[in-house]
């Protein structure tokens, strides 16, 4: 994760550890691993030194990055080091068998450290992307969990909410919109603020997603380990949007330049991405063009800044406000925005060496004012609300908790169809 060969966007979440971001970031001349703060002194201990005392360490230990990795497995097979014949893994299920836009077998595995615990033999993953058809597969009994909001047709959320198996329960994740702020216009961060300021956020979560989500008025969900964000500082001003406008030299929108609006397919998407034209439209007299992508080439269009501005999603890696404001530093793997800002990165920086609880919230107050009203890189629209669907009295195990996390080493049948 921190060798510089592999380009880790999640890397940074490392730097908490003794001289790791010198290694990661070392071009040439570099540092010899022995000097990171990570070392084996036996088979059954790793010791591992941090820059600064980090609260929430042992949560960034629970990553997937830092899942163990079979070294051999891998350097005998290469980039076919996965393959359901070649990967050695040590969770409660092992791959048995992935056929392409078909499924994903796992089987339980008889190795596992606690495998009386585990109570599903075989659990298929079915690859859907049309929330209809998954509703379906649900309906007639072929699957027994969604687990993903995105496969909830939106038109029918409403009446899907009143029924026995619907769950939903707020968690750690945000819909927002990212600025590519390399790119005119909006390299200018009067475009980005006008842009912000005429969202109505709460008609979104009314109009269209419909299943409890709060409108979001700071990139932090209010309450993250105890953390207040700062007042929101950009809420609904369409006035004050049009004055920024003609500021940055389009009075009513006229010379702005054609832009296109990013997204990933999915219904709900699709219909964001046509409210926020309207909206565009009426107030500020400017018109984009809507540029839906598969998930793969939308991905690649993001980490490439081959994009004006789009649709993203954030869900916490652990709960704490630094999983949501550590992505936005200078050069960050998860940044994508190419906006930086040195007193923004000063303040993070001075946040993770703070041991006062209440004096490092402030600090990330601050700098979450100045990321939300002063940079505006990204707009935050809304909290997410966590959705699934599931016969209650048919599978048991899955629970509503902070992070939307559900294992399926924690999931039972209760009865037999």
């Amino acid at each position: 994760m921190l060798s510089p060969r592999t380009t880790s966007q999640y890397a940074y979440q490392l730097y908490l550890v003794r001289n790791a971001e010198r290694f990661n970031n070392a071009k040439e001349d570099a540092p010899s691993f022995d000097e990171v703060g990570v070392r084996a002194p036996d088979d059954d201990t790793l010791v591992v030194t941090l820059e600064h005392p980090t609260p929430y360490f042992l949560d960034v230990c629970a990553l997937s990055t830092l899942a163990p990795v079979h070294a051999p497995t891998v350097a005998r097979w290469g980039d076919d080091w996965t393959r359901p014949e070649h990967i050695v893994s040590n969770g409660a299920y092992v791959l048995e068998d992935w056929r392409l836009n078909d499924r994903i077998r796992l089987r339980k595995n008889p190795r596992y450290w606690d495998r009386d615990r585990v109570r599903l033999e075989t659990v298929d993953i079915l690859p859907i992307h049309q929330a209809n058809v998954a509703l379906n597969f649900f309906a007639s009994g072929m699957c027994d969990l969604i687990l993903d909001k995105g496969l909830t047709p939106p038109a029918l959320v409403g009446e899907l909410r009143t029924k026995p198996y619907f769950h939903a329960a707020p968690f750690l994740g945000n819909y927002f919109l990212r600025f590519n702020c390399t790119r005119r216009p909006f390299n200018d961060p009067r475009v980005r603020q006008a842009f912000s300021l005429v969202i109505d956020k709460r008609l979104v979560v009314e109009k269209i997603t419909k299943a409890g989500e709060r409108p979001a008025y700071s990139f932090v969900p209010p309450d993250t380990a105890g953390y207040q964000p700062p007042a929101p500082g950009l809420g609904y001003d369409p006035a004050r949007a049009r004055t920024l406008l003609a500021d940055a030299g389009y009075p009513g929108g006229k010379g702005f330049p054609s832009v296109s609006y990013i997204y990933n397919e999915g219904e709900q998407n699709q219909y964001i991405a046509v409210e926020l034209k309207s909206m565009f439209e009426r107030e500020l007299g400017v018109s984009m063009a809507l540029s839906p992508h598969e998930n793969k080439v939308y991905s690649s269009m993001m980490k490439r800044l081959d994009y004006d501005f789009g649709r993203s999603v954030w869900v916490g890696d652990y709960p704490d406000p630094n999983t949501f404001l550590e992505m936005w530093l200078a050069g960050g793997g998860n940044n994508r925005t190419g906006w930086s800002d040195p007193r923004y990165d000063a303040l993070i920086a001075q946040a993770a060496r703070e041991t006062d609880r209440e004096r490092r919230f402030e600090l990330f107050r601050q700098a979450e004012n100045l990321l939300l009203s002063e940079g505006t890189p990204i707009c935050p629209l809304y909290y997410y609300v966590g959705v699934e669907l599931y016969d209650g009295d048919r599978l048991g195990g899955v629970r509503p908790n902070a992070l939307d996390v559900h294992p399926l080493r924690e999931m039972f049948l209760r009865t037999a169809r």
